[in-house]
């Protein structure tokens, strides 16, 4: 039996907590009066957030229309103008760029103009609450 007669040594202490903060706020944040409205949920209240929904369905299916239309009417051109296959700009053929390029940009420009008309119909609809 081996007995060990070292001093046991005292655990390092661990270092302190630290407080981290991600955003500095200067003061409490006020509750939006609109929300307060809101959340009376009166007749008044559901029909512009009804109206606020209608006009985000209305521009989502709206571009998503004009979308579909557009990246589907592509192949279906491509396939009926065979001649459209014979021109090659930049040495390329013209189906690869239209199939291949094309799109992106064109699905870039319908999620900016979704964005911009989503933001534009919530600031008509605080706009409206707020009066």
């Amino acid at each position: 039996m081996t007995t060990n007669n070292t001093p046991e040594r005292p655990h390092p202490r661990a270092p302190r907590r630290k407080r981290v903060v991600l955003a500095n706020r200067s003061g409490a944040r006020e509750v939006q009066r609109t929300v307060i409205d809101l959340e009376d949920q009166n007749s008044m209240s559901e029909a512009v957030v009804h109206s606020l929904v209608r006009a985000q369905l209305r521009a989502a299916l709206l571009l998503a229309a004009v979308a579909a239309l557009v990246l589907g009417a592509l192949p279906v051109l491509l396939r009926f103008v065979p001649a459209l296959s014979e021109v090659r700009p930049f040495g390329v053929p013209l189906p690869w760029l239209v199939l291949g390029v094309f799109p992106f940009p064109f699905i870039l420009l319908i999620g900016y103009l979704g964005t911009r008309w989503a933001e534009r119909n919530e600031r008509e609809f605080t706009e409206l609450v707020r009066r």
